[in-house]
């Protein structure tokens, strides 16, 4: 079949197209037939196929050979398989996307069990505790469960105290700072494992006013650094350290005896 406006693979198609285009399965022999439909080569090869097969019609066939043919697939059709499934584009994106998707709901899931009122400023404070340097602090040389009396008498800061499981560690220096929400923080730089004390407001209830307590040490993480973290008397406590939990749960056991 000759057909100028098509392409030499969408002629080939046509030799072997079906009768009617709506017969084809195959994407690229529907797009042939739709574009050469109407033109006199292929209305021709079209009274030729239907010719043809007439004439296979009246051609009789034994009964033994009908018998054979009955139960027989003569093209069978194409079966997805898990492996085909597998490596199909559409069906891989699909999956990524959902893992992508499971993965984030997820984590979110777990930092919601895992947050307290106070965790969004725990975490910033990590964050500033990953860039601190001694320099940027007042030198102190106390221990620090007695700085209490210098936040208060000096910044008047009130109930900023140290926690017993940590009052007797020697400070190297400290400073009070507002962070972007006009809050103010106390932060204590100690010569114990270059680690980081943190005091800061208890979150409070929108509505009534009331401090938003919760019981015991709680971690949080941010940037390489580990906090715990807990509330007395509307006043968050936290010691941070860069590294993980259990660098930090040697010093909490006398909370919990």
């Amino acid at each position: 079949m000759k057909v100028p406006s098509l392409m030499q693979r969408q002629r080939a198609l046509l030799n072997c197209a079906p009768i009617g285009a709506h017969q084809s399965p195959d994407r690229s022999m529907r797009s042939a037939i739709s574009r050469a439909d109407g033109s006199a080569d292929f209305v021709n090869q079209q009274n030729f196929d239907r010719a043809a097969a007439c004439l296979v019609r009246l051609i009789p066939i034994p009964a033994e050979s009908a018998e054979w043919f009955s139960e027989k697939d003569l093209v069978p059709g194409s079966q997805w398989t898990w492996k085909k499934m597998v490596r199909n584009p559409a069906v891989l994106a699909i999956s990524i996307a959902v893992a992508v998707i499971a993965g984030g709901f997820v984590f979110n899931f777990f930092s919601y069990l895992n947050d307290f009122p106070g965790s969004a400023t725990a975490r910033k404070l990590l964050g500033i505790a990953a860039s601190t340097r001694p320099v940027m602090l007042d030198p102190v040389n106390a221990e620090a469960g007695t700085l209490s009396d210098l936040f208060f008498m000096k910044h008047g800061l009130e109930r900023y105290d140290v926690p017993a499981e940590f009052a007797d560690f020697d400070t190297i220096g400290c400073r009070v700072f507002e962070d972007d929400e006009s809050r103010r923080i106390a932060q204590i730089w100690v010569a114990e494992k270059r680690m980081q004390f943190f005091l800061f407001p208890a979150e409070r209830d929108s509505k009534t006013g009331a401090v938003l307590r919760f019981p015991g040490w709680r971690f949080v993480h941010q940037e390489g650094w580990t906090g715990t973290v807990t509330e007395h008397s509307g006043v968050c406590f936290m010691a941070a350290i860069r590294g993980r939990d259990k660098d930090l749960k040697p010093y909490l056991k006398p909370a919990h005896k």
